[in-house]
């Protein structure tokens, strides 16, 4: 019993302090479902929102423990510096989950990609399955299974495919030297524009991109919508392909001239 301090001033501050944290307890709770429900009123993300809302719970339960132990004597002071070291403690051992908990905070707070989007991001591209607090999944062409650290993440570049709702995509092509170069240009530029899956605006565009040890070189450039993105390359190669193939426009392969000494 602290000095000074009679049985039933003990017990009234021990009933006050059980009232302080009953109230505080549900007022922790009020604050979760309000936090909670406000957030998704306004569209947030689930996951953030309910890290908020447990956020806000847990504050209030805290200080209504330590208001509660203050009501019947003990000292709070040292009790709250003692939780602080090992708070600073914990967070020193854990400084790396720490970061990658920060950086999911970010990504879902700022929203740099969606699930679903098709990403370039730590090292690594695919379809984001999930955006975690402490990692973000993705799933690659080859149908792996991938798991970025979120620091890995908002460390570095992030590009984001499919945020526009259209790519483009290049493909290289080289025909022999003495083919007509506008000719070829003509060629190449209706090859793309028949390809399925190809945008007419913008339209596909031909540039005449070097001159190379076997081949003068071209590049087409074609829009499409990013879900059709993959399949579009493939039908421009085709269409560009038969195109030259039907006009009798050599591709040629590497050479090597060897002259005799």
């Amino acid at each position: 019993m602290p000095q000074g301090m009679t049985w039933i001033a003990l017990g009234q501050s021990i009933l006050f302090a059980v009232l302080l944290f009953a109230v505080g307890w549900m007022v922790s709770k009020w604050a979760n479902l309000i936090i909670l429900s406000a957030a998704r009123g306004r569209q947030f993300d689930e996951a953030l929102a309910r890290f908020a809302a447990a956020m806000a719970q847990y504050a209030i339960l805290a200080a209504a423990i330590i208001a509660a132990l203050g009501a019947v004597g003990v000292e709070t002071t040292s009790l709250v510096a003692i939780f602080a070291s090992a708070g600073l403690a914990v967070g020193l051992a854990l400084q790396g989950s720490l970061a990658n908990f920060a950086s999911g905070v970010m990504i879902l707070f700022f929203r740099p990609f969606n699930l679903g989007d098709v990403i370039n991001a730590g090292g690594h591209t695919g379809v984001v399955k999930d955006i975690g607090l402490f990692a973000t999944t993705m799933q690659n062409p080859g149908n792996d299974k991938i798991i970025v650290p979120n620091s890995a993440i908002t460390g570095g570049s992030i590009i984001n495919h499919t945020a526009e709702g259209t790519r483009r995509g290049s493909v290289d092509i080289g025909v022999a030297y003495g083919s007509d170069v506008g000719k070829v240009i003509e060629i190449l530029q209706a090859s793309a524009s028949a390809a399925d899956g190809v945008l007419d605006t913008p339209a596909p565009a031909v540039a005449l991109v070097g001159l190379g040890a076997s081949s003068v070189d071209f590049q087409v450039h074609c829009w499409a919508n990013t879900e059709d993105y993959v399949a579009m390359l493939h039908n421009v190669r085709r269409a560009v392909y038969e195109g030259l193939n039907e006009a009798e426009v050599d591709i040629p392969f590497n050479q090597i001239v060897v002259h005799k000494a």
